[in-house]
C-alpha cells in the first residue's frame, strides 16, 4: 500500500507533526506500508509572518496535480491545514476522490497569541476544512471527544509513539548546579515559557529548542541556559540528565516531547490542560498543578522507573498500525487502487 501525505510542515522545521510523520513512514515499512510526502521541498516558499523559519509553500494545482499523479498513491492523507493541505483537499474534492486528514495544531489558541481573532471564526474554517475527510485523525480520546463535541465529523483515533531505543535513562551529568528543570520545544509565544522562566526553582532552568523568541528570551532570562536545538543523542542525553520536565504550553495538541521525556525517566510538570493532561491522565509520572512551581517541585519525588514504564506503552508500531487500519476501515483507498497495491498490506 502506498500512502501520499500532504504536510505543509517538513523538513528542516523541527517540530511535533515533522517528527511524528517521519517516525510514522519508518514504523510502516515493516507494516508493507510506503509513504510518500508532498511537501513544501517541492514549491517556492515564503516567510511565515512573525516566524521566519516557517516557510510556507506557493503550489499551484497544475504542480499539485502532477506530483499526486506520478506519485500514483492508493491512498491520500492531508496532515496540515495549510496552502498544500488546501491544494490537495481541493484535487481530491474536484475528483471526487476520499480523502483522509488528521488535527496536529489547536490553531485558534496559536492565532490568538499573536493576533486578535475570534476563536469561533478560526474553529468554523477548521470544521470546514475536514468537514469532507473519511477520518480526522486524531492524537487521544480527550482531543477526539472535544473535535466531535465541536462539530468534527468522522473523528478517529490516532495515537503518538516514542522510540525507546533512543530515548531511555542513562548516567549523564551535565555539571550544572542541580535540581536540573528542563524544557523542550519551539521557542515561540505560544509555548508559553516565560511560565516556566519566570519561577524561583532551585537549581538550573534549561531550554531546548529555537525559534523566533529565543533571542528576546535569552537577553530578559540570562540565568536561564539556552542550548539551541539538539537531535538525536545529543537531545536523548540531555533529557536524561535533567531531573524534571517542564511542559508550560497551554495550546498543544498531544506534545511528543512529553513522551521523550517520560521514556528518559523525567517526570513531567505541567499546567493541568489538554496536552499534557489528555497524555498523563492520572498516571503517576507527572504533576499537573495551576501553580506551575508547586507541579515542578512536587515532580522531584516522582519514580524515574515509572516515567520509563508508562512510556513503554507507547510505540510507533501501534502508532502506524492504527494510521493505516483507519485509512482502510473508512474505505480512503483510490478507485482503481484495491487490488495488488492493497495486498501488499501485512496485516
Amino acid at each position: 500500500m502506498r500512502i501520499l501525505v500532504a504536510t505543509d510542515a517538513w523538513h528542516p522545521q523541527v517540530n511535533g507533526v515533522v517528527r511524528t510523520l517521519t517516525k510514522l513512514a519508518e514504523a510502516a515499512k515493516p507494516l508493507g506500508v510506503e509513504f510518500t510526502f508532498l511537501t513544501p521541498q517541492s514549491f517556492r516558499t515564503f516567510a511565515m509572518p512573525s516566524y521566519r523559519d516557517v516557510r510556507l509553500a506557493m503550489p499551484r494545482p497544475a504542480r499539485i496535480a502532477k506530483l499526486i499523479e506520478e506519485a500514483r498513491p492508493d491512498s491520500i492523507h492531508i496532515a496540515t491545514e495549510g496552502p498544500i493541505g488546501l491544494m490537495v483537499r481541493r484535487y481530491c474534492r474536484q475528483r471526487r476522490l476520499p480523502f483522509t486528514t488528521s488535527f496536529h495544531t489547536r490553531f485558534p489558541e496559536y492565532v490568538r497569541a499573536r493576533v486578535p481573532v475570534p476563536g469561533s471564526l478560526i474553529w468554523r474554517a477548521l470544521r470546514r476544512f475536514h468537514s469532507a475527510s473519511r477520518a480526522v485523525m486524531a492524537a487521544t480520546p480527550a482531543l477526539a471527544r472535544e473535535l466531535t463535541e465541536r462539530g468534527f465529523d468522522n473523528v478517529v483515533l490516532w495515537p503518538r509513539g516514542v522510540d525507546t531505543g533512543l530515548f531511555h535513562p542513562r548516567a549523564i551529568d551535565l555539571c550544572l548546579p542541580a535540581p536540573v528543570f528542563l524544557s523542550v520545544g519551539r521557542v515561540a509565544v505560544e509555548k508559553n515559557l516565560e511560565a516556566f522562566l519566570d519561577l524561583d526553582l532551585p537549581g538550573t532552568k534549561v531550554v531546548i529548542g529555537d525559534g523566533p523568541a529565543r533571542a528576546s528570551l535569552e537577553e530578559a532570562y540570562p540565568d536561564a541556559i539556552f542550548l539551541g536545538e539538539k537531535h538525536g543523542e545529543a537531545l536523548a542525553e540531555i533529557y536524561a540528565a535533567a531531573d524534571v520536565f517542564v511542559f508550560p504550553s497551554k495550546t498543544d495538541t498531544f506534545g511528543l516531547v512529553l513522551l521523550e521525556a517520560l521514556a528518559s525517566g523525567l517526570p513531567v510538570a505541567a499546567f493541568p490542560v489538554k496536552g499534557p493532561r489528555d497524555v498523563i491522565g492520572d498516571a503517576p509520572v507527572g504533576a499537573l498543578d495551576q501553580d506551575l512551581r508547586s507541579a515542578c517541585l512536587a515532580a522531584l519525588d516522582i519514580s524515574r522507573q515509572a516515567c520509563v514504564e508508562f512510556a513503554a506503552n507507547y510505540t510507533w508500531e501501534v502508532s502506524a498500525r492504527a494510521f493505516v487500519d483507519s485509512i482502510r476501515a473508512v474505505g480512503a483507498v483510490l478507485p482503481g487502487r484495491t487490488g495488488a497495491q492493497e495486498a501488499r498490506f501485512v496485516a
